[in-house]
């Protein structure tokens, strides 16, 4: 099927829901923000779960896969490219998807591999979960849709792909806004003892490493999903429908190969595939991103992430962290859409 006929130009949301996005879209006064602390009763003037659907979504053979993706904006608007992680899905960015479409932005969110609508063109591809598989799949995304370069936003394992991206193919990211800051790894990095408290955060990874939790997140995955969210965001207060809309993305039929793969191979549990070798090599090495970029962090953010004075130095492009406060945790861009929005706005004009 040629592209035009998959990619048509009407937005996924209606002009209404345009106009009411636009209205609460206050730029946040300088006095608001201070130290790079950013109060969410400022930045956050758009409610959480105002939106509940991205309307219908689009479907395109990028690489390996059949990509499911939401899309807002103009046709013609400056690319955005939005990246959810574990266990959240597209809605990560319902709310930030009609705040930066109504600045005239043209706005992507794809599934990643093993989640929605997303599925491998053949049954034969490994269920691969590996970081620089999942950025591979994102350059693919973008060659598809032929966008040159794009200014590329993510959460969780959204932001190793957004890192990865902007690391290995500057030229493909205009820009970043990136969750949690510096996420980029190794399986030699993974082999590492950590402290006791902070292993006892990484439970799952382990639990992960067995048949038993291979099995069990099978049996459980929505469970597991809810526990997750509710340990890496303690002070939000999602209500049941806000989860349901998520977690029917994770009746995937890769899901739970793709979330195993990952955390086993992180840990050197499970082989990559050769021909993500060289892509591997050079991420142990921990590059430099030289894109203008702004990280984010919650205040409130229960999962396990790193310290921003511990990656600051990894950003040689003008670059800038904020801290969001009011609670706000893991999932940060649902949590607090509009300090995401003005964060991409805002790198947008480094």
């Amino acid at each position: 099927m040629k592209q035009e006929s998959k990619y048509d130009r009407r937005r996924f949301l209606g002009s209404a829901a345009m106009s009411i996005a636009a209205a609460k879209f206050v730029a946040i006064d300088s006095a608001n923000v201070e130290s790079g602390r950013t109060k969410a009763s400022s930045a956050n003037l758009i409610k959480p779960s105002t939106n509940s659907s991205f309307g219908r979504l689009k479907q395109l053979e990028a690489g390996l896969l059949n990509v499911g993706y939401a899309e807002a904006g103009p046709a013609n608007g400056r690319p955005i490219i939005l990246l959810h992680g574990w266990p959240y899905d597209i809605h990560t960015y319902v709310d930030v998807a009609p705040l930066l479409a109504a600045k005239g932005y043209r706005v992507f969110v794809p599934y990643l591999r093993g989640y929605g609508t997303t599925r491998f063109l053949s049954g034969e591809t490994v269920r691969n979960g590996q970081p620089s598989a999942l950025a591979s799949d994102l350059v693919a995304f973008m060659d598809s849709l032929k966008i040159d370069n794009a200014i590329i936003g993510g959460c969780d394992w959204g932001a190793r792909t957004a890192n990865i991206i902007a690391a290995l193919w500057p030229e493909r990211c205009k820009a970043m806004v990136s969750v949690s800051g510096y996420l980029i790894s190794s399986q030699a990095a993974g082999r590492m003892p950590l402290p006791p408290s902070a292993e006892l955060q990484w439970w799952y990874q382990y639990y992960f490493a067995t048949e038993r939790g291979h099995a069990g997140y099978e049996k459980y995955r929505h469970d597991f999903a809810k526990l997750i969210w509710q340990i890496a965001s303690p002070k939000w207060n999602f209500d049941t429908a806000t989860f349901d809309r998520s977690a029917a993305s994770f009746d995937n039929p890769d899901h739970v190969a793709i979330t195993i793969h990952n955390y086993r191979w992180r840990l050197g549990l499970a082989e990559g595939e050769p021909k993500y070798d060289d892509l591997e090599k050079r991420l142990a090495a921990g590059p430099v991103i030289t894109v203008p970029t702004i990280t984010l962090e919650g205040d409130a953010n229960g999962a396990p992430h790193p310290e921003p004075s511990s990656y600051a130095k990894k950003f040689s492009g003008k670059y800038e962290h904020r801290t969001i406060t009011g609670g706000i945790g893991h999932n940060l861009p649902q949590e607090a859409p509009q300090a995401f929005a003005k964060a991409i706005v805002d790198v947008d004009r480094y």
